[in-house]
């Protein structure tokens, strides 16, 4: 593929002053190498672009022929670009323009080390699982979905709890009444599940999460399953209605007496890698965790001599 034929396709969030310049100035770094821009025209409004950037209406053909989803914003604008990257089966690189952003690898001050990776492409991609879901209603199919970081089931009003029974491998673990039960993937464990009490895994542990939120019950204790398992939600009959969100972004409402089953996904999401450092790091970062007083490993007793 000749440089004049690359294209990237950009998914931006431009709602505020600053956001806009880092938009901007990314656009015109790629565009000056050589590199083709194309985004959604919707996303277009408020960005002082140069000629020659593509602004399409979206669809399901509106990444054909690009190399890499390219996504400058928060952590909501990463599982935006993340549902096009996996419908379209490209990577993603994310920069972080907002807080935490767990699923950018950039941040805002490495705009030219973006450009500059991605003319070169000069990137590694890591696939990150994803789990698909089923709600079911007298053992009809209601609806279908699925997510990068977590499905969760939660109650629709604040005046009542959500009654639900929980259920691992076709076996009922315990019921409670609740806010929510979240079922998350590792990448989610950092998202919905961490706010929720779950623990933090590493992306390259293969795992299911399930994690009640607000429980009334004596055992309502973080899950951690194999990767092959099913899990599932059941809204008592006797309770008011939820509602089901994927990713926070998707939602379905949950009629009493509805079952929700969630397995791992067939369809994973390809993120571009700039760096190789493990997640421990990213961990500490992103949290701004204290380290201070680590010596880190002696040498002198680890039988290597060195």
């Amino acid at each position: 593929m000749s440089d004049e034929e690359r294209t990237v396709f950009l998914i931006a969030h431009t709602g505020r002053e600053a956001a806009l310049r880092s938009v901007e100035a990314l656009v015109h770094g790629l565009l000056k190498a050589g590199i083709r821009i194309r985004l959604l025209a919707s996303e277009a409004e408020g960005l002082d672009l140069p000629e020659g950037v593509e602004k399409v209406a979206g669809g399901p053909r509106a990444a054909d022929g690009c190399e890499l989803i390219l996504v400058a914003g928060g952590d909501g604008t990463l599982l935006r670009g993340a549902e096009l990257a996996r419908e379209h089966g490209l990577p993603m690189l994310g920069i972080n323009l907002g807080r935490v952003g767990f699923l950018a690898e950039a941040e805002r001050d490495d705009l030219a080390v973006v450009v500059e990776r991605v003319v070169d492409a000069d990137y590694e991609v890591e696939e990150r699982m994803t789990i698909d879901v089923l709600v079911r209603t007298n053992g009809d199919v209601l609806h279908q979905d699925w997510a990068l970081n977590e499905a969760s089931i939660e109650k629709a009003s604040r005046e009542r709890m959500l009654e639900v029974v929980t259920e691992v491998d076709g076996r009922p673990v315990s019921n409670f009444g609740c806010d929510g039960v979240v079922c998350a993937t590792p990448t989610g464990s950092t998202a919905y599940a961490f706010s929720g009490g779950g623990p933090v895994v590493w992306p390259e542990v293969e795992a299911l999460l399930m994690v009640p939120i607000s429980a009334h019950a004596l055992f309502a204790r973080p899950l951690v399953t194999s990767p092959d398992s099913v899990l599932a939600v059941e809204v008592q009959p006797k309770t008011p209605h939820g509602v089901l969100w994927c990713d926070g972004r998707r939602s379905v409402e949950l009629p009493a007496g509805a079952r929700v089953e969630v397995r791992r996904g067939q369809t994973p999401v390809r993120l571009a890698r700039l760096h190789r450092a493990p997640f421990t790091d990213r961990l500490v970062a992103k949290f701004a965790l204290p380290v201070t007083g680590w010596r880190g490993r002696s040498n002198t007793h680890d039988g290597t001599g060195c």
